[in-house]
């Protein structure tokens, strides 16, 4: 009897053991339920304002990438890229007239140096003249008259020759001024193109298409209403999936990157297969917004939790039925990686 009741405890005891696995009961495999499926859950926003005219899609429909989700009525951008087209125009022909205006300023220039060539072929006469009119009043050959007349004739043209470089000086300045109100202008025209160009992107926004291929979750938009840039439309869920399992700090010491890993999924009733992708560098606590404070007297020694990331196997046809947010239970074989 006393052989009975010890046999009978000592299997209890060993039960318990392989419950909590402990020595000597614990393996390789590191097991937790803490593990749920994640996917890339993408929020659909317009990028512009407006009255929503069409919506093209329904809740839970898969969409191919591309695809027309929903329109906000384009009326307004539409007129935004005409007026966009005027102002290019406007702008354009605004440098065009500097591009003539600079042409006459040239050929005003040029009109002004060929004066002062003339002014300076005349001041070289007058000198000439002059030169002779002293020496003929020497001899008597002239009056004094008419040499103070041939004096004034010099004066005059070296007035003159002044005054012609005065206005080609002028000239230049205005050929500089259009040269610098061009590049002015030519500011204005890529200014006004980007103008067009900002305006384009604004239409082609109207139109809210899917970013990638997946399935659609609840679509919350409805015909006729308002809606303004970042307002949630509705969200796209991509064929992604993976595992997130929570593991504590004692049972990642031999986890590495490529070993095996199964995950259970209640809702199929079934297990995949994976394999470690990577993990967290850093325990869930350090991303949390309000970190716990153990700097009081009463601490506790809690176990940490590291997130894993298991990469699911391709080719299981059981898959594709998973669902991001989905609870699972995941077990990792420590075994070195083939």
């Amino acid at each position: 009897m006393i052989g009975v009741v010890a046999a009978l405890t000592i299997a209890a005891v060993l039960a318990i053991l392989a419950v909590w696995r402990v020595p000597p009961f614990v393996g390789a495999d590191a097991n937790t339920e803490n593990a749920y499926v994640r996917g890339r859950t993408t929020i659909i926003a317009p990028q512009v304002s407006g009255y929503v005219v069409q919506v093209a899609v329904r809740d839970y429909q898969m969409v191919p990438a591309g695809s027309v989700l929903a329109r906000i009525d384009e009326r307004i951008y539409r007129a935004r890229v005409a007026q966009a087209h005027a102002s290019v125009r406007n702008a354009e022909a605004q440098l065009a007239n500097a591009s003539q205006a600079r042409a006459a300023r040239s050929a005003e220039l040029q009109s002004q140096l060929a004066n002062v060539a003339n002014a300076q072929a005349q001041l070289r006469r007058a000198l000439l003249d002059m030169r002779r009119a002293s020496d003929l009043v020497g001899d008597g050959s002239i009056s004094a008259r008419e040499r103070d007349q041939t004096g004034a004739a010099l004066a005059q043209a070296e007035a003159g020759l002044r005054q012609a470089r005065a206005a080609a000086a002028v000239a230049r300045e205005n050929v500089l001024t259009v040269d610098v109100g061009r590049e002015g202008l030519a500011a204005q025209v890529e200014g006004a193109k980007a103008a067009l160009r900002l305006a384009e992107i604004d239409l082609s926004n109207t139109v809210i298409r899917a970013p990638e291929g997946g399935q659609l979750g609840e679509v919350g938009v409805r015909v006729g209403q308002y809606v303004t840039n970042g307002t949630q439309l509705m969200a796209l869920v991509p064929p992604d999936r993976w595992v997130i399992a929570n593991y504590k700090e004692r049972q990642t010491r031999g986890m590495a990157p490529g070993q095996r890993a199964t995950v259970s999924v209640d809702a199929l009733g079934a297990t995949l297969r994976g394999r470690v992708e990577r993990i967290s560098p850093a325990t869930g606590s350090e991303f949390a917004v309000l970190k716990p404070d153990n700097a009081t007297g009463n601490f506790i020694k809690v176990p940490q939790r590291i997130g894993v990331r298991i990469q699911i196997d391709a080719g299981q046809p059981l898959a594709r039925h998973l669902r991001p947010g989905m609870s699972v239970e995941a077990h990792v074989d420590r075994a070195p990686p083939p």
